[in-house]
């Protein structure tokens, strides 16, 4: 279903890696957009010709060609090169375009820095997850974004995402929690899967188990609003089997060391 906020938008992309790409597929698989709505740059010709092949959309080796067709840009590089592509496109930036970028740790005080005043920024905190559909996508402004810019980064996203608007001030904090949060909920699956291998299961179908446990552990605690406490309490009985394993996880202090991996990241 299109929406309508999107319907007369084109959007750019500088930089088309594995981030571009899924924001790419979401937004045509669901029909947010369309191909001749949204174009890419990348100096990396295979990218480029990657997502000709694939998704039909328009490719350009040249970031400023990106700007002067793009009504909503999306700055998707890595923030090491923040620096010099901020620089490039910068001073070629129109006052009735959107800034969206979603590289990791550079804030809207910087971004602002290479604008002109008045140009609208929103930054974003995306993680991989997006590429199944699935992200959680963080997002924060300066001033002078307002209520319809970040309706139409929302309407962008919502094809691949949940969306949250927080504080700029916390956007490390959100890193930390769901950009990064993707590594330890994989590592929390390998090891409940090794641990039914350990048992007796083969691999593949312990891996399921554990996956789809934890797909349907976060679908009941997103969709019922009731506290993750309370649904674990939901599955405990006295003596029984969940209980000895709590006690076991909480004797190695597997609660507190997601707290400090959270802080570490932050």
């Amino acid at each position: 279903m299109r929406d309508n906020l999107l319907d007369e938008k084109r959007v750019g992309l500088i930089g088309a890696g594995n981030m571009a790409e899924a924001i790419t597929m979401g937004l045509l698989k669901d029909g947010t957009l369309s191909a001749d709505q949204i174009i890419a740059s990348d100096v990396a010709e295979a990218r480029r010709c990657h997502m000709v092949d694939t998704y039909g959309i328009k490719t350009t080796t040249d970031n400023i060609q990106v700007l002067q067709e793009s009504d909503v840009v999306i700055i998707a590089v890595r923030p090491q090169v923040a620096d010099a592509i901020l620089t490039e496109v910068g001073p070629h930036a129109r006052l009735d375009m959107l800034i969206i970028s979603i590289m990791a740790g550079v804030t809207v005080h910087t971004l602002k820095g290479y604008f002109q005043e008045g140009i609208r920024l929103i930054r974003t905190i995306p993680n991989i997850l997006v590429s199944v559909q699935e992200g959680m996508v963080a997002l924060a402004s300066d001033t002078t974004a307002d209520e319809s810019d970040h309706m139409v980064a929302e309407a962008i996203f919502k094809a691949i995402a949940r969306t949250e608007i927080i504080d700029e001030k916390l956007m490390d904090a959100a890193l930390a929690v769901s950009a990064s949060g993707p590594a330890y909920a994989f590592l929390i699956a390998e090891s409940i899967a090794d641990g039914g291998v350990e048992m007796g299961l083969p691999k593949s179908v312990s891996l399921t188990l554990a996956a789809q446990t934890m797909l349907g552990s976060a679908k009941m605690c997103l969709e019922s609003g009731i506290h993750p406490g309370r649904l674990k309490d939901m599955v405990i009985t006295p003596g029984g089997t969940t209980i000895t394993a709590l006690h076991k996880l909480e004797e190695m202090g597997v609660r507190g060391a997601l707290i400090s991996a959270v802080e570490a990241a932050a």
